[in-house]
């Protein structure tokens, strides 16, 4: 494509990139125009994300910094210059990527999205304290309150406004009422008779006698300024002389003296309330968080799954199985004869007790003795080395008793609006929140106070469902979230700003998004736009590049052959591309075909009723030697069927720790492949990985000039000390720490940038010594060692599965934590294909293994699968890709939606029986891709 034109374009229409050379980027020239939706796409490490973040944000971002003060810059990030000759009309940048937002266990969905910071607010002002006891409502009473009682009661009725004697520590009645007669007060209230203090006879009186100090006494008289404030004062005198508390008494007519408490003490029916506040609801304040799990939610108590696995089986079919021992089948010998005085159903399954019944077996009662009290009894003999062993057997981390996970203090459950407290809010779903705060019945004064704060409210929650999170609770841990998830609550918090004038970066915001919800997303990101702001997308998806205002394809192919501009322009120019290899894929030129042939299979895994987290009494069977494909809407249950349930039941029983009656012969190893990096330290690389680097330093150690300087396979690595460079210990660069500035990083003077001893890097291969080695990437190094040697060959057959998943492209010697986690993926991937068939049956489990793939890669990434099953493997994918879902052996669709509403199997079989389905929601999606059908 020829390269555009930049300099006659004016800065206010286009964001106006010159001479982009960061990583693989060719001296680009991008001219991206504003307020538009733009999509950048291209082949896995072509250059997309470099031109996006790497140059475009991290420009923005680091102008942003240098615009501060010194004294502000150096709490802040030092940001290098991008390798750019210049951006001109840069928004303020805000990038949103694929990382989970906080790891700090008290951060959840609520607080990052700030919707928890408006509801504290919204319960600490008009939420009512309701008394457990009565069912009324705590008020506060106050001098206003006395006075409208009194100015209430009919005219020349005789009052006494009192209060209780409160007599300080070691004081006698007689001495204290002395010192209250020097202060002005003469008379008191004696069994409701009026007597002058310095009249009262104190040996008459006993312990049934009542006296009460008298502040002031008067007849109602009708309502006026003098009137008023001689009662205000009086109450203000007896609330302090009665620590807290006045007694309004008026003369009787009927022979009966009538008494009015008034206490302007938070309280009622005895119970003393605390006074809502906002740190009163802050489970990050200790004023607020649970006693017992101090504010995290989970405590290490006594697991129930691990107490009762199987939960379809009854009391009386031995479901509880620490009382299955020949030494603790006593408590389960009482419970059984015991049942039929508190009519328990012993023979009905666990799952289909009451909530009530479920909390008898722990809490028990006077017949018998309960799973809590059971394991209390074994604490108090964990002296015993059996019951340690039980203990350490059934605990886990489980949810807090007392506060049911909610992370707030008990009492706060006694404040409530229309019936809700805080805890039942945050424990409800996105949706089911939204229907109560759209339901939410107020009167004029509440509906003054909250209309602002509700408003924030609404709007948050709308976002957050159109970002396809509706399923989510605000108490969901935000480091449970995936990349996926947190990209979109981080999407929707931007939405809630309301920020005009900005530059929105997005990385692939479809993740693990059903290609129904990538509907709702693209109107967002358009509601995004429409406000005012430039919205730059990294995205593979077909719909997204559909409805794009501006698409700029990167390549032609990755790594060194990529960092081109191949196109620029709409959707329709485009497909007439005769450059572009998403273009050939849009149009089907390329395609990922449809397998004339479904594997078929004969070996299963099956499970049964599961109902862990929304699945309910979910039975499935896994197919084994075939591509199984798990689908389904977001929040339908898919990671939780197979991360939460398959993985973990397989890994105990490979393990030999398994409790469960879940039991398989077939499998023998057990692999689940996230997006994990593939190594936490710098040094860590695909080389390295993969094992092929253990191979080239033999080589290396091998050479006839190796052997003359003495050298062996351990002066060429760069982690131990011998023949890395001593200044840099293998780092190849000096990294200079400037105060104000970012740091400096610096070719090591020793090594000039090398990372080893110039003895070693005399040492050579067809010319190319380690570090050249290590500079090559795949495909330059397979063509390297392409001579057939048996040192070689070990090589080639380590670098050829990087090939093959799509990593030709990546460097040998590139450190682990610049790869993106579908990179780190199928690095991983590679890794076993290598292993081929040496570690037996072994069942692959992948968590969206398409993540940041073009569909050239996904192909790729499908003949890579072949292999593995080839090699007598299984393969089971969670995924919402439809080329993938079309070329799959066998489908289980999870839904039929999110969340509460989701869990259920909905269609299972061949992608062909699935389309035919008209409950499955993917099925609808992936007619369109099977011709056939």
């Amino acid at each position: 494509m020829k390269t555009p034109d930049i300099s006659q374009l004016n800065p206010k229409d286009y964001i106006i990139v010159k001479g982009a050379r960061q990583h693989n980027l060719k001296n680009i020239d991008v001219a991206i125009p504003r307020n538009k939706l733009v999509v950048i796409t291209g082949l896995s490490g072509s250059g997309k994300s470099s031109l996006a973040f790497d140059t475009i944000f991290a420009e923005g971002q680091r102008l942003y910094v240098e615009s501060l003060s010194a004294y502000a810059r150096q709490f802040l990030g030092r940001l290098e210059k991008p390798k750019v000759d210049y951006i001109k009309g840069l928004s303020p940048a805000i990038a949103i990527e694929q990382k989970v937002l906080a790891k700090n266990p008290r951060s959840t969905v609520g607080t990052i999205t700030e919707i928890y910071d408006y509801l504290k607010l919204l319960y600490a002002r008009i939420g009512q304290t309701i008394s457990p006891i009565s069912g009324q409502v705590v008020k506060k009473q106050s001098v206003t309150d006395v006075v409208n009682y009194v100015l209430n009661l009919p005219v020349n009725t005789k009052c006494y406004i009192t209060c209780n004697i409160i007599l300080p520590e070691k004081r006698t009645l007689e001495k204290h009422l002395e010192i209250l007669s020097t202060q002005g007060f003469s008379r008191v209230l004696v069994n409701n008779i009026v007597t002058k203090i310095s009249e009262l006879n104190f040996n008459q009186l006993n312990k049934k006698s009542e006296v009460l100090l008298l502040v002031d006494r008067f007849t109602v008289q009708p309502a006026d300024d003098t009137f008023s404030h001689r009662i205000a004062d009086s109450t203000q005198t007896a609330f302090i002389e009665g620590k807290n508390t006045c007694l309004l008494i008026t003369e009787p007519t009927d022979d009966t003296f009538k008494t009015q408490v008034f206490s302007n003490l938070f309280e009622l029916d005895g119970m003393l309330f605390e006074e809502p506040d906002l740190n009163f609801f802050s489970f990050n304040n200790p004023i607020g968080a649970c006693k017992r799990c101090e504010g995290y939610g989970s405590i290490l108590g006594i697991d129930a799954d691990l107490i009762i696995p199987n939960k379809n089986l009854s009391v009386f079919e031995k479901a509880i199985i620490c009382w299955n021992s020949y030494k603790q089948d006593y408590f389960q010998n009482q419970f059984i004869k015991n049942a039929h005085h508190f009519n328990f159903p012993i023979h009905k399954p666990i799952k289909d007790l009451s909530s009530k019944e479920y909390q008898l077996l722990w809490d028990g009662n006077n017949h018998f003795t309960g799973l809590t009290g059971f394991f209390k009894q074994i604490e108090k003999e964990s002296y015993k080395m059996i019951h340690r062993l039980i203990l350490s057997r059934y605990r886990g981390k489980t949810a807090c008793p007392e506060c049911r996970g909610s992370r707030l203090r008990k009492d706060t459950n006694y404040v409530k609006i229309n019936g809700k407290c805080l805890s039942d809010i945050v424990l409800l779903e996105v949706t089911e929140v939204y229907a109560f705060f759209q339901n939410l019945e107020l009167n004029d004064f509440e509906t003054k106070i909250a209309k602002r704060i509700l408003i924030e409210i609404n709007n948050r929650l709308t976002f957050l469902i159109n970002v396809g999170l509706g399923y989510l609770t605000l108490n969901r841990v935000a480091n449970t979230l995936s990349g996926g998830e947190s990209q979109r609550i981080n999407l929707s918090t931007s939405l809630g700003s309301s920020l005009v004038g900005s530059l929105y970066i997005l990385d692939e915001p479809s993740i693990g998004l059903h290609a129904r919800d990538t509907e709702n997303l693209i109107k967002v990101l358009r509601e995004l736009q429409q406000l005012g702001n430039t919205v730059i997308v990294v995205e593979h998806d077909e719909d997204m590049m559909l409805h794009a205002d501006e698409i700029i394809d990167i390549g032609p192919m990755a790594g060194h052959l990529g960092g081109s501009l191949v196109f620029q322009g709409n959707h329709k120019q485009l497909l007439q591309s005769k450059n572009s290899i998403t273009a050939a894929y849009l149009t089907h030129k390329q395609s990922i075909e449809v397998p004339t042939k479904r594997r078929t299979w004969t070996n299963s895994i099956q499970i049964t009723n599961c109902n862990e987290h929304n699945l309910k009494n979910v039975t499935v069977e896994f197919p084994l030697g075939v591509l199984c494909c798990i689908s389904g809407v977001s929040g339908s249950g898919k990671s939780t069927l197979v991360s939460k349930v398959l993985y973990t039941q397989i890994k105990k029983q490979l393990d030999g720790s398994s409790t469960s009656h879940f039991k398989q012969s077939v499998i023998k190893q057990l692999e689940f492949v996230d997006q994990n990096p593939i190594g936490k330290s710098t040094r860590s690389n695909p080389a390295t990985y993969t094992k092929a680097y253990d191979d080239i330093r033999t080589l290396f150690g091998n050479l006839p000039l190796s052997k003359n300087k003495g050298f062996t396979a351990s002066h060429f690595s760069f982690n131990t000390p011998g023949g890395r460079c001593p200044n840099c210990d293998g780092e190849g660069i000096i990294t200079v720490e400037m105060q104000f500035m970012a740091n400096v990083e610096l070719p090591c003077e020793e090594c000039k940038g090398q990372k080893f001893i110039n003895d070693v890097l005399e040492v050579k291969y067809k010319d190319h010594n380690i570090f050249d080695i290590l500079n090559l990437t795949v495909d330059e190094a397979i063509l390297l060692f392409g001579d057939k040697t048996v040192e070689s060959n070990r090589i080639i057959n380590k670098l050829i599965p990087l090939q093959k998943v799509g990593l030709g492209y990546v460097h040998l010697g590139q450190s682990s934590n610049s790869l993106s986690g579908g990179e780190a993926q199928r690095v991983k991937l590679a890794s076993f294909l290598i292993a081929g068939n040496n570690e037996g049956h072994t069942l692959f489990i992948f968590d969206e293994p398409t993540t940041g793939l073009h569909f050239h890669d996904v192909a790729k990434l499908l003949k890579s699968f072949d292999e593995l099953l080839k090699f007598g493997h299984s393969i089971i994918l969670i995924e919402h890709h439809l080329e993938v879902l079309k070329f799959a052996d066998w489908i289980i669709d999870m839904g039929p939606e999110g969340g509460k509403n989701g869990g259920y199997v909905v269609a299972t079989g061949t992608p062909e029986t699935v389309v035919k389905n008209k409950q499955s929601v993917t099925g609808q999606y992936l007619k369109c891709k099977l011709k056939t059908v």
